[in-house]
């Protein structure tokens, strides 16, 4: 954490002053009377560790977990004490050396209402345990005067999604007579395919119902993810262009310049496909592809999600690339005859009026020479084009997700001078250029703060989880049974020729001479 991001919370939290006391009227507006536990299980993993109680931590720096109203248990088989749980948190909250004796002061108050109960997730003892220590935090509260709220964040492996929930359901559930809530929060993946997905939805739903269950997918709650429906239904230029008409083709990208990086046993079990495609970009790809909603009420907006994935056809064999960087089999982790994608391209199409013969290319892949995730939306061609321009490029609408969050339109303009020469710039908007001194907040802190409001807007219904292993079940059984090969990349690279070959076909016209250039302060 720099310095400049714990000035502006100081401004906040003073070392004589209660988080409450901050912006005290948008915290009443998120905020009801009662008790709020929070139950983080698997506290002692790595998920929990560098993002769940980090995203609790800022919330909490920023008054959005009330110390009179909050308390925060941590839940896992690892038998250890209070205090040697928040000794392992407290390098991940704050990171800067020269933390001073307030910014300390906070993580410390923080760190306090931190509980832990150690329990298997398979048995009533642990469970009830952790029933009693919420009760006595709830007596504590006086939730007698009001409503009683339990939140559990599954940081936990899927495969002990059931077990936990049968045992919160017998043990653990709101017990208050004046309302509240118990809500639980799943990380993906969600399920292997279809038939596991389902599976996984029909034993958790048997136990709690949907409004309940919260399937967490971080990217939908990155800013720029979030912006989407804003630029889409806010804006008067985007209405008429946005459409068959007028787009040529939609990429939605995500690169990694790493591997696996000791994860390669467990990353071999799902692939890039189920890691990245099949959750996070199909994500971005619905709300790039939606219609727009009645109103911004959650069901009406996730109704529209699920209206768009049930129009994709099924893919087609010739439109996608599998990739495996050389060297991904080193790993000891990782079975000799690995066959795992560590890339995907794949083309997706819809079948509505609005995107009948639009290609969406979705692209994901480890090793490559860049870091980056955007959307890059390409207009067709100028017609009668008296400037002779068409072979620098097209139109382009890009959409810069992570890392050094922007959006800017590439445009034709004039060379500046004497001659009338073209030359392809942009309109840029960089966030870090426009929006000085402003923190974006991490993902996960927006979406355990929409869960505590009950807020279900960006989290997966059961429905649009069901749609979107429909599109990729197929070809992932064929992948899993050596029907459809990977072929080899070289780490630093682009990924397969094969990529580039795919969507030259798709229509991409590739800008030259022309890069992108990120501003600095």
């Amino acid at each position: 954490m720099g310095s400049s991001e714990w000035h502006i919370e100081k401004r906040s939290i003073s070392s004589d002053e209660s988080p409450i006391s901050r912006d005290q009227e948008s915290i009443e507006n998120t905020s009801e009377n009662g008790s709020l536990s929070i139950v983080v299980l698997g506290a002692s993993g790595d998920l929990a560790k560098k993002k769940t109680f980090p995203a609790l931590f800022h919330l909490y720096r920023q008054g959005f977990l009330p110390p009179d109203e909050v308390r925060i248990f941590g839940y896992a088989r690892t038998k250890i004490s209070d205090d040697e749980l928040r000794n392992r948190l407290h390098g991940y909250l704050i990171k800067d050396k020269d933390a001073s004796p307030e910014q300390l002061d906070v993580v410390s108050k923080f760190l306090h209402l931190i509980k832990y109960v150690s329990g298997s997730y398979d048995s009533e003892d642990g469970f009830r345990l952790l029933d009693k220590e919420i009760s006595e935090h709830e007596s504590l509260k006086n939730s007698a005067e009001g409503s009683s709220r339990r939140l559990f964040y599954f940081a936990l492996p899927p495969s002990v999604y059931p077990s936990v929930s049968k045992m919160i359901k017998a043990c653990c559930v709101n017990k208050s007579d004046l309302g509240g809530w118990t809500r639980i929060v799943v990380e993906k993946p969600f399920g292997k395919d279809l038939k596991s997905a389902e599976q996984l939805s029909t034993q958790i739903g048997e136990l709690f119902d949907e409004p309940q269950i919260y399937r967490i997918d971080h990217y939908l709650g990155k800013e720029l993810v979030q912006n989407m429906l804003v630029l889409r239904f806010a804006n008067r230029l985007f209405l008429p262009l946005w459409n068959r008409d007028n787009i040529a083709n939609v990429q939605i990208v995500f690169r990694e310049d790493f591997g696996t990086d000791g994860r390669g046993g467990y990353f071999d079990q799902y692939g890039i496909i189920r890691d990245i495609i099949q959750n996070h970009l199909l994500q971005v790809f619905c709300l790039v592809a939606m219609e727009k909603p009645v109103s911004l009420k959650p069901e009406h907006i996730r109704d529209e999600k699920v209206k768009v994935l049930q129009s994709v056809l099924p893919i087609k064999d010739d439109e996608v690339v599998l990739g495996q960087y050389e060297g991904y089999r080193d790993d000891p982790t990782v079975p000799d005859n690995s066959n795992t994608p560590t890339f995907a391209s794949v083309i997706l199409r819809v079948h509505n009026e609005r995107w009948e013969g639009v290609p969406f290319i979705i692209k994901a892949g480890k090793a490559l020479g860049s870091r980056k995730a955007d959307i890059r939306v390409q207009f067709k061609d100028v017609p009668g084009d008296i400037f002779k321009c068409q072979k620098q490029g097209r139109n382009e609408f890009v959409i810069r997700l992570q890392p050094q969050e922007a959006m800017y339109m590439k445009l034709t303009v004039k060379q500046p001078g004497l001659e009338m020469s073209t030359v392809q710039s942009e309109l840029d908007l960089s966030y870090i250029q426009r929006y000085q001194g402003v923190t974006i907040p991490e993902a996960y802190e927006r979406l355990i703060l929409d869960t505590i409001r009950g807020d279900q807007q960006h989290f997966v219904r059961r429905d649009e989880l069901k749609a979107s292993w429909e599109i990729f079940t197929p070809l992932l059984h064929r992948i899993d049974k050596g029907e459809f090969k990977s072929v080899p990349y070289k780490p630093g690279s682009r990924g397969p020729a094969e990529a580039d070959e795919l969507l030259e076909k798709a229509g991409y016209v590739q800008t030259h001479g022309y890069i992108w250039i990120p501003p600095t302060l």
